[in-house]
């Protein structure tokens, strides 16, 4: 497999405070990352930099042997994808529409392509969002508003998926749908990275967990090397019970 992102000793400062401390990890194609910690840990500052959002930082943070900072932007939207935490629309743009922005790094004119409309087309089926593509964006409900920015960026046609919680406002069907549908995407060949509060999901999906706190990672290999009873209990201070389920996926019970 081939290493898409390559990060080495980098560190990203906020009025003078370190956010991140001497982050190396390599991430090739084809993994389900789950990026996990309590808050404040440095999260979302890790996709945002690996999303090129934070261009000012110290050490190495590579995408393809290129620096983040150095990509041309328009190229760089066509192969990696970012979903934020939050995402806020004010104007009256149909569901299917705001799918189509997702075509955005391709357009060359005012209009969408038949290959633009194929790409909404299949990525609305894939996040079950058909049912309600001629309504208003803002009209729908918070899980439903993130199944249709999930589907935006899968229009677009990525090799990577950044994620900062996609599962935050979703009932228990969609998030088993979703990550279920994250798992096939990295089958495929994608390099998906999430960042989650849910242990559970990130035990019972990821192939690969990273575990910060203060800006640090404190483990990183596979689901079942990270999420221990120690590293937990280190990282969040919480006891719990490590257990697994029949298919030999991990199930975490929280308290004494």
């Amino acid at each position: 497999m081939s290493v898409l992102f390559s990060l080495r000793d980098t560190v990203v400062q906020f009025n003078g405070t370190d956010i991140l401390r001497h982050i190396s990890f390599e991430l090739p194609e084809s993994q389900l990352v789950a990026i996990v910690g309590p808050n404040g840990a440095g999260k979302s500052t890790l996709l945002s930099l690996m999303a090129g959002l934070r261009l000012q930082y110290k050490g190495r943070c590579a995408y393809r042997a290129l620096e983040v900072s150095r990509w041309p932007r328009r190229a760089f939207a066509r192969e990696v994808s970012f979903v934020p935490q939050t995402f806020h629309l004010e104007f009256p743009f149909s569901a299917e529409q705001v799918v189509l922005m997702g075509r955005t790094p391709y357009g060359n004119g005012l209009f969408e392509t038949l290959e633009d409309r194929e790409a909404v087309q299949k990525a609305m089926l894939t996040t079950d969002t058909l049912a309600f593509r001629s309504r208003d964006f803002r009209s729908l409900s918070a899980g439903e508003k993130q199944r249709v920015i999930l589907a935006s960026v899968l229009a677009q046609s990525p090799r990577v998926l950044l994620l900062d919680e996609p599962t935050t406002f979703l009932d228990l069907e969609h998030q088993v749908v979703v990550y279920g549908l994250l798992r096939r995407l990295c089958r495929e060949g994608l390099l998906v990275v999430s960042v989650t509060h849910d242990l559970n999901l990130a035990g019972a999906y990821a192939d690969r967990v990273v575990m910060l706190r203060s800006g640090e990672v404190v483990a990183d290999a596979d689901p079942e090397a990270v999420l221990t009873v120690e590293n937990i209990r280190e990282v969040f201070s919480v006891e719990v019970e490590i257990n697994k389920t029949q298919d030999g996926r991990l199930w975490i019970v929280y308290g004494n």
